[in-house]
């Protein structure tokens, strides 16, 4: 199975919570189903990406990375590269390489969709990312390493986050309720 077609059937299988995720499991899957490359870069103005929220094990902390080109706290994640076989390994291989934590527990079914525009990502103008997030664990004896995409990676206490798009916060309240 190809990467394009492991992300549509994520999608088409994918349980959405409510209705606005509903919506959005439904544009990505057009999406797949009239873009061949939807998957890559390539595809413009939209393309797929995954990432993956990252928590402490008693769900009391959430690992974020000051992203270097958009100078904000997010989760990981980013774009597909050749050799990932599915759509949850792209959110778990940029976890890992952002986080510079190897041994994530994750969690393989996507928790969350959002729609966002980067106006950085392509030189023909904003892109817009169709990203599917997870959720992941890291144990208590973690190290986490800044990576060359982020200026800082940092753990935040639940209760006292930088500011964060709204999307991003009930992606942690949902991965608390999921993993912990």
């Amino acid at each position: 199975m190809t990467l394009h077609a492991d992300a549509l059937a994520t999608l088409r299988e994918w349980s959405a919570p409510d209705a606005a995720q509903e919506e959005l499991r439904g544009r990505l899957v057009r999406h797949l189903e009239s873009t061949p490359d939807g998957m890559w870069r390539s595809a413009y103005p939209d393309h797929l990406t995954a990432g993956t929220i990252v928590l402490s094990t008693d769900g009391d902390r959430v690992l974020l990375n000051l992203h270097r080109k958009a100078g904000r706290w997010f989760a990981f994640g980013g774009h597909a590269e050749p050799g990932d076989p599915t759509l949850a390994s792209v959110a778990l291989r940029e976890a890992r390489e952002e986080s510079g934590i190897t041994d994530l527990d994750f969690h393989p079914e996507p928790l969350q969709l959002d729609v966002h525009v980067v106006p950085f990502c392509d030189p023909r103008g904003g892109v817009s990312h169709l990203d599917v997030r997870y959720a992941a664990l890291a144990g208590p004896d973690t190290r986490e390493v800044v990576s060359d995409e982020s200026l800082a990676v940092r753990w935040w206490p639940v209760d006292a986050l930088p500011e964060l798009e709204p999307s991003m916060i009930e992606l942690i309240g949902s991965a608390r309720t999921l993993l912990c």
